[in-house]
């Protein structure tokens, strides 16, 4: 199981360094610069308000389908048929509550259709990760890494010739960026539904009940997770922008660092939906998960927390290439970001594997005092800080989420401390920052400097034995 997770990981990790990084460098933040802090903190506030009930959408069943699959793959074909025509109900039902919910707060004329389209796109978007979660749960992991990054190379394509043709480029408006995202999701869920009717063999369109209730008592657990996740992530855009007097402006300017972080976060969910599937395996067949978790450990804290030193060091400097204006206040939000961005990277190992586990009990009462943490937090320093005070929110609330997720982990799977793997983890941080820190005045390009610094936590993984060369040397052959 481990080789398999680390050569698909190899697959996937390559196929989105491909596009990924394009599609947030080269158009997300091409959008903000040609439409301005004031239009994309409009878009990216009823973005975030759009997601908050997502709960309705999914109902948990994207998760408990992707472990159910995994473990019992000859029920795709009942599964396939039943769950989809759920999602369809599920999607009217989502609809009219989040218009709803628009109209009491207040939203109306162009904002009120900004979020109609935005909702349709959540639910296309929820199609599609229901549609992958069939794929991965039969360890089709290569097809599913390839559906992973098709709607955003349609968007790319999409959003180019918007942005930077003749015919186009001069009138460029935040609404063809959210039609763009329409049509990408679309054609990309058309093409995910005949890949999982060619598994399944089996398709109709007349709605289970019995099936239905099933679904949706044995998925409860998993949508009030989604619930409450979907709050501690996106309460922040929409408070900044309700709490405030220049809410847009402010909102704005911390996408302008949230948008980054959010794209250094997609790594991390590559690592969930393999280890998902894999992790429930596993557990069925009553496989030791110790090994598996401390290789994903290792190729996800060193990475991230080099990540993060690079982005603390230079963040005005990383601000300065990619945006036109604000760059002094968003650089001062992006690292604070990127701190709590470690946090969030080992909640998709930690928290995936407590979900394959089954132990959704567990997660949600630390998730519901992750939104208390969030929601309390940012209600004292939004008014006080703006949008740098949201930040400082989600640094103490993934701060506490992980380490409440490490404690359970530890304690369900009768894991023991291992004093050797925390110092190690720990002397390479050390070593690794103040490395950093210190050589900073002996590198003039920023450039070359993070460079070194990664290069340096990499070399140290290995020099201490947490990624052998043996294993790196198997890899790149087999690459």
């Amino acid at each position: 199981m481990q080789r398999k997770f680390i050569n698909n990981l190899i697959f996937i990790v390559f196929l989105n360094i491909l596009v990924k990084p394009f599609w947030i460098l080269g158009i997300d933040v091409a959008v903000q610069n040609r439409v301005g802090a004031d239009e994309y903190g409009l878009y990216y506030s009823v973005f975030s308000f759009s997601i908050l009930l997502n709960i309705i959408l999914d109902f948990g069943i994207t998760n408990y389908n992707n472990r159910n699959i995994a473990q019992h793959a000859h029920m795709l074909r009942r599964y396939f048929s039943g769950i989809f025509n759920v999602k369809l109900i599920l999607a009217m039902v989502y609809m009219l509550a989040t218009l709803l919910f628009g109209l009491i707060v207040g939203y109306e004329g162009r904002v009120f259709w900004l979020l109609l389209i935005l909702g349709v796109n959540q639910v296309l978007a929820s199609m599609i990760l229901y549609l992958r979660s069939n794929i991965s749960g039969l360890h089709l992991f290569k097809t599913e890494g390839i559906l992973s990054i098709m709607d955003r190379v349609f968007m790319i394509v999409l959003c180019s010739v918007l942005l930077w043709s003749s015919s186009f480029g001069e009138n460029f408006v935040i609404e063809w960026f959210v039609y763009a995202q329409f049509w990408a999701y679309l054609i990309t869920g058309l093409v995910a539904f005949v890949l999982v009717y060619g598994q399944a063999k089996f398709f109709r369109m007349k709605i289970d009940l019995k099936l239905f209730r099933v679904i949706l008592k044995q998925s409860l657990p998993f949508a009030l997770l989604v619930l409450l996740m979907s709050f501690y992530y996106r309460l922040d855009g929409v408070m900044i922008e309700r709490m405030l007097p220049d809410g847009r402006m402010q909102a704005g300017i911390y996408a302008k660092s949230y948008k980054l972080f959010e794209g250094f976060n997609m790594f991390g969910y590559l690592f969930a939906g393999l280890l998902l599937p894999i992790f429930s395996r596993m557990i069925k067949l009553n496989e030791s998960i110790s090994k598996l978790l401390k290789t994903a450990f290792n190729l996800v804290f060193i990475p991230s927390v080099a990540a993060a030193v690079v982005c603390v060091l230079y963040s005005q400097e990383i601000m300065a290439i990619l945006f036109e204006d604000q760059i002094l206040e968003a650089a001062e939000i992006f690292p604070v970001l990127m701190i709590s961005f470690v946090g969030i990277a080992l909640t998709y190992i930690y928290g995936t594997l407590l979900t394959a586990n089954g132990s959704l009990k567990q997660l949600n009462i630390v998730s519901l005092i992750g939104v208390a943490v969030n929601f309390g937090t940012n209600w004292v320093v939004i008014p006080k800080y703006g949008a740098y005070g949201a930040a400082v929110a989600t640094l103490a609330t993934q701060a506490f989420v992980i380490f409440a997720q490490i404690i359970l982990t530890k304690k369900i799977f009768k894991l023991q401390y291992e004093f050797s793997f925390i110092l190690k983890h720990s002397a390479i941080v050390i070593l690794g920052v103040g490395t950093a820190i210190f050589s900073k005045n002996y590198v003039s390009d920023f450039r070359i400097h993070g460079i070194l610094i990664l290069g340096f936590f990499a070399v140290s993984s290995i020099l201490f034995g947490l990624i052998k060369k043996e294993d790196v040397l198997k890899l790149l052959k087999r690459g």
